[in-house]
């Protein structure tokens, strides 16, 4: 049986949600990511930053901006240095700018994919996957990129159906 592993950034605190700046006390892709869990088995690995993004959402706007632009690699709390053991990974991350945080980059950069499944999946105000599948196919070499799971933030507490048909539509 095929070992998994559930990787995902989220953001706690300020977001943008349905037009306005709200405190979550758990982020969307945190949810998300439980519910997959839930649903899956598996290991969850939450990918966190050494630097911790501003708390102000506009402010922490302003840094990620410059991360894209730049194409920083924010240097993490943890790496999974082997994911030998594992043969299917969900990897989820808020799209930001139509791509995942660049510290999802770190990760994903840090790990050897060949062989692997990768099965992405975001949450978003609006841009839904963007462009990062193709991303994520580029910083993974020898890895299988499934179809992704889009979902709105503001809807990812009511979105269990919605992740369960997805993980029925790729098992």
């Amino acid at each position: 049986m095929a070992k998994t592993l559930i990787a995902y950034y989220s953001r706690r605190g300020q977001n943008y949600v349905n037009g306005d700046i709200k405190n979550l006390a758990r982020g969307n892709t945190e949810l998300i990511a439980e519910m997959i869990q839930k649903h899956v088995g598996g290991d969850l690995f939450e990918i966190e930053t050494v630097e911790e993004y501003p708390i102000d959402y506009t402010e922490c706007t302003l840094v990620a901006k410059d991360e894209l632009r730049r194409k920083a690699r924010p240097a993490l709390k943890n790496y999974l240095d082997d994911i030998s053991d594992y043969d299917v990974i969900y990897v989820g991350y808020p799209c930001w700018w139509g791509l995942p945080p660049m510290a999802v980059f770190t990760f994903l950069e840090h790990c050897d994919w060949s062989g692997k499944i990768i099965r992405p999946f975001s949450t978003h105000e609006g841009s839904g996957l963007g462009g990062s599948i193709s991303q994520i196919k580029k910083a993974c070499p020898g890895a299988t990129v499934k179809a992704g799971l889009a979902i709105h933030g503001a809807d990812a507490a009511r979105s269990e159906s919605a992740v369960v048909d997805w993980l029925n539509q790729n098992l």
